[in-house]
């Protein structure tokens, strides 16, 4: 017979780790999470520095590609999502970056009620463990995830915030705080030289309760219902199929990619479109793996000089060194993070929001080989969109969850984009071309002194633009009268009792920064949610 608990929670990300957390500490709820992927005791999952291993290994990482498109010149851009516990949390880059006020504010604009940033401030400070001096009307320093700034400083580092000072961007100490306009260090999930994961942060002190169990490896295959009402799940593990019930509720939080796959699969999205694979539809939802968006920039790196770049750093005996030093003090190149230096800023000044950033590291990556390191010293800017326009979709691909989604951001296809993309490319190429930068700037290897009008920008960025990592929005949060909306404000599916979806899939808009802090936001939110307890009272912003 199968086994039953009041919530079945699909997929160990950051959402789904919070959520399993706060479930279960009402221990009346008996809750069971299941995860794809394996346990976190990859090493390279909390070393720091491991994301350049993470970010295409495997057997934690589903490494899925986008379909070629218009702008990505016929490439397949890669798409790494974490299969681990703790989700793509454990394999991230490590910024924690909430995005601008005006961003939840569009949420609530569109009739999510409840979803302005006076809303889901206190919720982001009631997950967050901020180390460091902050304003604590903005700033949460009792949660469990841990947030710190950078201890380690560079002449580069210095030298690229100067610059940006002189070109009128001013020093932010805290862009999560009030504002996130200017230029400051780039706040990370580290805390003493180890990863701040969702998994640890949450699942694993959860997993001490009795009313909670983990299964790892349990690939889930679709989810069961009896009309339209969720009423368990069938999944695979070690080759057998088991199917367990939910007295309660099944809740998705696999991922931007995952979830809308898994609806699809199990016969909820558009009819239209499950009826070509013959699946049989439970519910007609158009909008199931429709609204996909995703930053996209292209790199601007230069060759520098008199100065050493952490590229030296990360061969022969200067990393055995580094590896020594690390074992022994947490410190040094393993301990941090790829972006360190961040910058948000207009395009126009005329505009009343920040529309672009640039992230600053003191390295260079041979464009040949996936985030491997040059040889020769070097720096690298990252400048992308805040807020694309440009939206795709995702799409299974047959009737089997054992193949990969088609994936389809359609980067770049908003002319706008690509004119806020080429101005935040040329910021870039001015900020290491002025002083104080200036004086460890050598030449610019990427795109080079021979990219110069916007068409040339423009083939240049068609031929390299890539993923920062921030999909969101497949199975957007909206009112009900909207075709292509998924869930309504309380994230529950639209037309189905007992589903939810928690994760950064119901995004209704891009944030202005890395999507892991508010998706973080949203798991917390949405416990209370499915609790059925009061929201927390609005942050006074006066």
């Amino acid at each position: 017979m199968s086994e039953s608990f009041d919530y079945i929670i699909i997929g160990a990300g950051s959402a789904g780790c919070l959520l399993a957390n706060r479930i279960a500490m009402q221990s009346d709820n008996t809750v069971c999470v299941l995860e794809a992927g394996p346990k976190d005791n990859n090493p390279f999952i909390h070393i720091p520095a491991g994301f350049v291993k993470t970010i295409r290994d495997q057997k934690i990482n589903w490494l899925y590609t986008c379909e070629p498109g218009a702008w990505t010149s016929g490439r397949r851009v890669s798409q790494p999502r974490g299969k681990v516990l703790g989700g793509s949390g454990s394999i991230n880059g490590h910024i924690f970056n909430r995005g601008q006020r005006s961003d939840f504010d569009e949420w609530a604009r569109r009739g999510n009620n409840g979803w302005g940033y006076a809303d889901v401030l206190p919720y982001f400070k009631r997950f967050e463990n901020f180390h460091g001096a902050c304003d604590p009307d903005f700033r949460g320093q009792h949660g469990e995830f841990d947030v710190t700034n950078p201890e380690w400083r560079h002449p580069l580092l210095s030298a690229f915030i100067k610059s940006a000072n002189a070109l009128g961007i001013h020093n932010n100490s805290d862009y999560n705080g009030q504002d996130q306009n200017g230029v400051a260090y780039a706040q990370r999930s580290i805390c003493r030289g180890v990863r701040a994961s969702p998994a640890k942060a949450f699942l694993r002190p959860a997993m001490r309760r009795k009313n909670l169990r983990v299964e790892t490896n349990a690939l889930v295959e679709t989810i069961d219902f009896r009309d339209r009402k969720a009423t368990g799940v069938s999944y695979l593990k070690d080759r057998e199929r088991f199917s367990i019930n939910a007295r309660r509720e099944v809740i998705l939080c696999g991922g931007v990619f995952n979830s809308p796959q898994l609806l699809q699969l199990s016969g909820i999205g558009s009819a239209h479109f499950l009826n070509q694979f013959g699946i049989s539809v439970v519910h007609d939802l158009p909008g199931v793996g429709e609204n996909l968006r995703d930053h996209c920039y292209s790199p601007v790196s230069a060759r520098v000089k008199n100065v050493r770049s952490l590229n030296e750093r990360s061969r022969g005996l200067s990393l055995l060194g580094e590896i020594a030093y690390y074992l022994l003090t947490r410190k040094g190149l393993l301990s941090m993070q790829p972006s360190m230096v961040y910058i948000s800023t207009r395009s126009d000044p005329s505009l009343a929001d920040n529309d672009i950033q640039i992230s600053f590291g003191p390295a260079s990556y041979d464009a040949s080989r996936d985030m491997q390191l040059n040889k020769y010293p070097g720096v690298t800017c990252a400048p992308w969109q805040h807020v694309p326009r440009s939206k795709g979709y995702v799409r299974i691909a047959s009737r089997s969850i054992h193949d990969a989604p088609l994936i389809q951001p359609n980067y770049l296809d908003d002319e706008y984009d690509r004119k806020i993309l080429l101005a935040a490319c040329r910021l870039a190429r001015k900020l290491l071309r002025t002083n104080p930068f200036a004086q460890f700037f050598d030449y610019e290897d990427n795109p080079g002194d021979q990219v110069e009008t916007d068409d040339e920008w423009l083939d240049y960025i068609k031929q390299t633009c890539g993923t920062t990592y921030h999909p969101m929005g497949s199975c957007r949060m909206g009112p009900k009268s909207e075709t292509d909306s998924v869930v309504d404000s309380q994230l529950r599916v639209h037309g189905i009792e007992n589903l939810r979806v928690v994760d950064a899939s119901i995004m209704p808009t891009m944030t202005s920064g890395n999507t892991n802090a508010a998706t973080l936001m949203i798991a917390e939110k949405g416990a209370d949610m499915i609790l059925g307890r009061s929201p927390l009272p609005a942050a006074s912003l006066d």
